[in-house]
């Protein structure tokens, strides 16, 4: 049992969303929230309404929905060093949310099609009035041809446009602008190769090359007195170091994960990293001890005591794993609904006298602010399987993962076992 859960007692539990994977962790998001909470500001964006949201993917990439939403690539965190080039690449996305960007490109597309039907509607006529069928022809094959370069060439304006709005915002923000130059940069030395043979009218962005000689042409224009007051602090990059660790020790191959942290490294971040690496790869001993002396250095860490609870977990430690994670939730004195989840599973397997009803209790409390489908599964176990609460909770659980027909063979379930009219009665109702 205990095997199953390496990686969601991390707090690190997938769902399917879109084709990618939506990963859930409280210090992930916490950490970039932070980061980008000045961008928020600047682009009057209500406190704390601006929302962290991590895909695994190793894509180097980042989008924002809504203009609230922002949805940041593992692939780009584990890559990215510096959160001066995070936080222009977050920037980037809101001046696609500023300049409106969304709407345009809905209205474009209308238009475009509008524009491919009238060319294609000029070529039938031309045939069906008895032209040349080869020139008809040749206008119907040359419509979607017009219409995709069309809409390249907008797409790059709106990424031009997009930059400068953003390097704008950084200003605002009293952010480092250099982010941007550092993030091209890092751009260039990986794609400079491939794109020096692109044809950079057959592309939806411009040309690196051209980005980073744009930004570097404005902040070259910049008042020489500027001063980012609220660039990242000596804090705030230690925190960023260790999210990218963090994230390393557990997406990436130990192999991997040695080379970019190898035993000469006795950095936090390098510990940290080759702790998460060596409970994946079940040396929980080793990652104990790593974990304990991270503790050692930051007895005030809460992430490294969320660290130690899923590790005596899995060495079948309970009280252990109670208590680290206890002083990790009493250390942060917030809502930390993942780490409330790990807890609750472990007091429904320990199964002492109270520990079910309290990690009811947890589940419930983590549901009002974050729901995930873990958190419904451990719940349901909870519960107890005579339950019909137990049934109500799998159902919303299968009903997370994107999997119907289970979600309503258990929500019947639970509507037999339960009295009409309770809310687990009615919540079942509602996936039937």
């Amino acid at each position: 049992m205990r095997k199953i859960f390496v990686i969601l007692l991390c707090a690190i539990f997938s769902i399917s969303a879109h084709a990618a994977s939506l990963i859930n962790d409280t210090e992930t998001e916490r950490v970039l929230t932070k980061l980008i909470e000045p961008l928020a500001t600047a682009a009057d964006i209500p406190s704390g309404r601006l929302r962290v949201h991590i895909i695994g993917s190793n894509e180097f990439n980042a989008f924002v929905m809504g203009g609230e939403d922002v949805y940041v690539y593992t692939g780009l965190l584990t890559q990215i060093k510096s959160p001066d080039a995070l936080q222009a690449v977050v920037a980037h996305e809101l001046g696609h949310t500023l300049g409106g960007h969304m709407a345009q490109m809905a209205d474009r597309m209308s238009a475009e099609m509008t524009r491919t039907m009238l060319i294609q509607a000029l070529g039938v006529g031309l045939m069906a009035l008895g032209g040349d069928p080869s020139l008809g022809a040749g206008v119907l094959a040359g419509s979607s041809g017009v219409a995709q370069q069309s809409m390249l060439a907008f797409t790059r304006d709106e990424e031009r446009i997009a930059d400068d709005m953003g390097l704008k915002l950084m200003i605002r923000a009293k952010l480092n602008p250099d982010g941007f130059i550092q993030v091209f940069e890092q751009m260039e030395h990986m794609t400079g190769a491939l794109e020096s043979r692109i044809n950079p009218n057959r592309i939806n962005h411009p040309l690196t090359a051209e980005r980073l000689s744009n930004v570097r042409a404005h902040i070259s224009e910049m008042d020489s007195d500027y001063n980012a007051t609220n660039a990242p602090t000596d804090a705030q990059r230690a925190e960023y170091e260790l999210v990218r660790a963090k994230l390393i020790g557990y997406l990436d191959s130990a192999a991997n994960v040695a080379t970019a942290y190898p035993n000469s490294d006795t950095s936090d971040a390098a510990l940290y990293a080759r702790a998460i690496a060596r409970m994946q790869a079940g040396n929980l001993d080793d990652a104990r001890v790593g974990t304990l002396t991270l503790i050692s250095r930051n007895p005030d860490n809460p992430y490294f005591y969320e660290l130690l609870g899923d590790i005596e977990y899995q060495l079948g430690h309970y009280d252990d794993s109670v208590d680290a994670y206890e002083h990790s939730l009493e250390l942060l004195n917030d809502n930390a609904p993942q780490i409330e989840t790990a807890l609750a599973l472990v007091l429904a397997e320990r199964n002492k006298t109270g520990d079910r009803d309290r990690a009811i209790e947890m589940c419930k409390r983590a549901l009002l602010t974050t729901p995930m489908p873990l958190t419904y599964w451990v719940l349901a176990r909870a519960y107890g399987d005579d339950d019909g609460r137990a049934n109500w909770a799998r159902a919303e659980y299968y009903n997370m993962i994107g999997k119907p027909e289970r979600a309503r063979e258990y929500a019947r379930r639970a509507q037999k076992l339960l009295k009409p009219n309770t809310p687990e009665y009615i919540k079942a109702g509602d996936l039937l």
